[in-house]
């Protein structure tokens, strides 16, 4: 009679390891508290105060590499642009140049960051369905490698101001691919109804084509698509390339042009919740690069040169944001909240899109998140919560806060309502904390006041 084996009991997970997916990759339990990148998370709110924005470094140069590897490894003529839309600093704009990679700005203030940052110019991609004469002519005064032009108008603009500066300026053109994915409305940018681009409907993409090969001063290298953001499903992309791929084959009979960059953007989904199952960003660069590499061997061009623009997959998940809970009220029968020091101001991601995040209590990461709570913020706006009805550590006034998954378009879409001050920004690597962004103060916020 064969012997017979007792299943091996499993150790439970720690919080920690349970919210590895949303947890910066350095995160870790040490007693009955949370570290990231070496750093006592508990120790550092207390001594830089909060709210107050956490960045694991080696995250985020992680993420960067991951992009470059999953890319190249399909095709060796790919680039990985950074969103710096998703967060940015003169910091992050350092780190990215330092990893190899280029910069999409979407404004002349992003700009002026990486300039700031004496990021390489020629690496930068500039953004905007509605750039201002300034903004184009801060841009080709400082030698962007590329501006994404995005209606006939700026076309122009470009041409003249190109013209005046006796410079050949590089551009491509935004195409919506006529292509919606099943992300937030608000989110989706490649379907026919949008700002943003020259659809591929009525034939308006390819008379941009026509015109921006006749304008003087312009070198169009290529084209632009991005479909929009948090996608999980990569079949949106596979199809929006099976359409690009097919419009440079137009391109090509009908006006003689060989496309040679295609930016297929970014958007690739994050884990914002233990539910989400994002793709990988290995899966990612397979669909994207073997997807342009087939359809453009079926219809006989030259593979381009391809880009992809993560932003949010960058950063997201190397990001949290720690509170202090500053009141505990109980509404019997219906929800307890927790108030803490900060709120829509720092993170407006749950007004505005219905955001999930996952909370732990820092100095109680060894305890099980037993009970169900609702964070509120401080802001005077019923709708100012930042995480509904989530499950957290025993939690007490004055315990620090931390909610997960916060680096991208946190601190980007941060503001002053009720006048509050915006957090600092603090980069944690190898048992180091460095503030990358101070804690705005009240004169700060004063400073424009004509007085």
């Amino acid at each position: 009679m064969a012997a017979t084996t007792e299943p091996v009991p499993q150790e439970p997970m720690t919080v920690v390891e349970d919210l590895s997916a949303v947890l910066p990759m350095t995160a870790e339990m040490r007693g009955d508290r949370l570290w990231i990148g070496g750093v006592d998370m508990t120790k550092l709110a207390r001594e830089q105060g909060t709210a107050l924005y956490v960045m694991d470094e080696e995250h985020i140069r992680r993420q960067l590499r991951e992009y470059v590897k999953w890319t190249t490894y399909h095709w060796r003529d790919c680039r990985t642009i950074y969103a710096g839309k998703a967060f940015m600093s003169v910091a992050m704009c350092r780190l990215v140049a330092e990893e190899g990679c280029s910069l999409d700005v979407s404004s002349g203030g992003e700009l002026a960051f990486a300039i700031a940052a004496d990021f390489p110019l020629d690496r930068v991609y500039v953004h905007g369905n509605s750039k201002t004469m300034l903004e184009l002519h801060e841009a080709i005064k400082a030698g962007v490698g590329r501006i994404v032009v995005d209606s006939f108008e700026e076309l122009e603009r470009v041409s003249c101001i190109a013209t005046e500066m006796g410079k050949m300026q590089g551009i491509l053109l935004r195409i919506t691919p006529g292509i919606k994915p099943d992300t937030h409305g608000y989110i989706q940018t490649g379907q026919s109804d949008s700002k943003f681009g020259f659809g591929m409907n009525h034939g308006l993409a390819m008379e941009a084509v026509r015109r921006a090969l006749e304008l003087p001063c312009i070198d169009l290298a290529g084209l632009h698509m991005h479909i929009g953001s948090q996608i999980f499903a990569l079949q949106s992309y596979a199809k929006a390339i099976e359409v690009i791929v097919h419009f440079m084959d137009a391109i090509r009979r009908e006006t003689g042009l060989v496309v040679r960059e295609l930016d297929t953007g970014g958007g690739l989904g994050i884990a914002y919740g233990l539910p989400d199952e994002p793709s990988t960003v290995e899966q990612y660069g397979k669909v994207i690069v073997d997807g342009i590499k087939d359809h453009c061997e079926r219809d006989g061009l030259p593979v381009p040169t391809i880009m992809v623009e993560p932003g949010r997959s960058i950063v997201a998940n190397a990001g949290v944001t720690l509170y202090t809970a500053g009141t505990i009220k109980e509404v019997r029968g219906i929800r307890t909240y927790v108030a803490v020091d900060g709120g829509m101001t720092d993170n407006i991601r749950t007004a505005l899109y219905d955001a999930h995040y996952e909370v732990l209590v820092a100095n109680r990461a060894d305890q099980a998140r037993s009970e169900v709570v609702t964070i509120a913020g401080k802001h005077c706006e019923t709708g100012d919560l930042i995480a509904r009805d989530v499950r957290v550590q025993p939690i007490e006034i004055g315990d620090i806060v931390c909610v997960c998954s916060t680096g991208a378009y946190c601190q980007s879409m941060a503001s002053n309502y009720n006048k509050q001050v915006r957090p600092a920004v603090v980069f944690v690597s190898g048992g180091e904390a460095r503030v990358v962004v101070r804690r705005e103060t009240y004169d700060d916020m004063l400073r424009c006041e004509i007085r």
